[in-house]
């Protein structure tokens, strides 16, 4: 040994194939040539190793994830309260049906509102087209009073289709068909009332400022006017249209109610117009087709729905009186 061998290794011999120990690193030895210098023959002799280490060590880096849509911010106080003693939101609350299990078919309700929504376009071309009004402004108020006689003929209808019913229906099931009704007859007091508030305004002089005979009473009288113009306004034109939709919710009585008390208010209301001489002037085909084409549409759209709810959800009329 010596001081530049110090670990007492022999001499390298190039004749003689060194032994060296197993390879520290991550890939096992490679066998050395032959004499000749050159590789065997055959296959590589390279083996991956199992369980290569990870280039970099460490945790991966984290990437920032993938931007999405944008999230609206959330709505203030006076919004979420707004949303929750709004109109629009009351009204809901007020006209649709709440019944807990209740069966809501989603192709009957976009049926109806193409139905609708054809029925009123229809009306009103053939309003402008043959002079029964003068303009579309006084087509929409026809189609507004009629509505508001459509929900005044539904509210007299709806307690005598009750009272057939408490007639019918077993004895013991009557406090339970009255427990039902008590929303329905809720939703048209709500909108008889809320009706009822532009009348007195008007009689007793408050719209005119009648009251506003000191700065507290012109404080008093503006937001009280502004209330019904913002509120009362608003909850009457989405009341009627829910209320006719949804037929004053009587879905909560019985699913197969609102098609069978539709069909009956529409019936009437084509009593009503062929008795007071509606669509005077116009040709007998096209008067025909105005008087009749709505009751016969939603009484089509009716039987319908009455047998999707037979046939999709075991619904029948005979599940209305309870037996």
């Amino acid at each position: 040994m010596s001081n530049w061998n110090p670990g007492g290794q022999p001499p390298y011999d190039p004749h003689r194939q060194q032994q060296f120990p197993p390879h520290p690193g991550p890939y096992p030895p490679q066998p050395a040539p032959p004499f000749g210098g050159q590789p065997p023959p055959g296959p590589h002799p390279y083996v991956p190793h199992p369980n290569p280490p990870h280039p970099y060590p460490g945790p991966p880096y984290p990437h920032p994830p993938h931007p999405g849509p944008p999230v609206p911010a959330p709505p203030g106080p006076f919004m979420r309260l707004w949303r929750r003693i709004g109109p629009i939101h009351t009204a809901r609350r007020v006209f649709k049906p709440s019944r807990p299990g209740i069966v809501q078919d989603h192709a009957v309700a976009r049926m109806q509102k193409i139905r609708t929504l054809v029925g009123l376009a229809s009306v009103a071309w053939m309003s402008v087209t043959y002079k029964i009004a003068d303009s579309i402004g006084d087509v929409v108020d026809d189609r507004t009073d009629q509505s508001w006689i459509s929900v005044l003929m539904l509210s007299v209808t709806f307690p005598v289709a009750v009272g057939i019913l408490l007639a019918l229906v077993p004895e013991a099931a009557r406090r339970e068909l009255l427990r039902r009704s008590a929303k329905c007859f809720g939703a048209i007091v709500a909108l008889m009332a809320a009706v009822f508030v532009f009348p007195v305004i008007v009689l007793t002089g408050f719209a005119e400022g009648r009251f506003a005979t000191g700065p507290a009473m012109t404080v008093v009288t503006v937001v009280v006017l502004a209330v019904v113009f913002v509120w009362v306004l608003p909850f009457i034109l989405w009341g009627v249209g829910l209320a006719l939709t949804h037929v004053f919710r009587t879905a909560d009585i019985h699913e197969t109610l609102p098609p069978l008390l539709a069909m009956t208010m529409v019936w009437e209301m084509a009593l009503v117009d062929l008795f007071t001489g509606a669509y005077a002037g116009v040709p007998v085909p096209v008067r025909i087709l105005l008087v009749l084409g709505a009751p016969a549409s939603v009484t089509a759209v009716g039987l319908w729905e009455l047998h999707r709810l037979r046939v999709n959800h075991g619904l029948s009329v005979q599940g209305l009186l309870m037996r």
